[in-house]
């Protein structure tokens, strides 16, 4: 059996998730953090929607940074929906970002959107 999540899965869910970013088809699991982390980044949370399909424009399968298979989620929510994390340089936000989040019926639930707090070398 294939290692999970594979390359095609990969480019689907992140075909999906542009899909339901570009619809505005986006629920936030935190979103004080993600807000947080938006003013950091140097937008507005109301332009979430716009950020998140540029962000995802950018990014690629080998990007993906997450466990495999993908780990599930013990929010509310989302609880067992698997887990999608991805960091790449993008150039739209001008940093090394992490992303992280799960499909949901044509909805992509954000979970992480920030820049890549881990250190080199971990």
């Amino acid at each position: 059996m294939p290692e999970r999540p594979t390359q095609k899965e990969l480019n689907n869910k992140l075909k999906g998730a542009r899909e339901a970013a570009e619809n505005n088809d986006i629920l936030l699991i935190n979103p004080h953090a993600l807000a947080a982390d938006a003013l950091e980044l140097g937008y507005m949370i109301v332009n979430i929607a716009e950020i998140l399909a540029a962000v995802l424009e950018e990014t690629r399968p080998r990007d993906y940074a997450g466990q495999r298979p993908p780990t599930r989620s013990y929010e509310d929510q989302i609880r067992d929906k698997e887990l999608f994390a991805f960091k790449n340089n993008s150039k739209y936000l001008g940093c090394k970002i992490y992303l992280k989040f799960t499909l949901n019926a044509q909805v992509v639930w954000l979970v992480s959107l920030h820049e890549d707090r881990r250190k080199p070398g971990r």
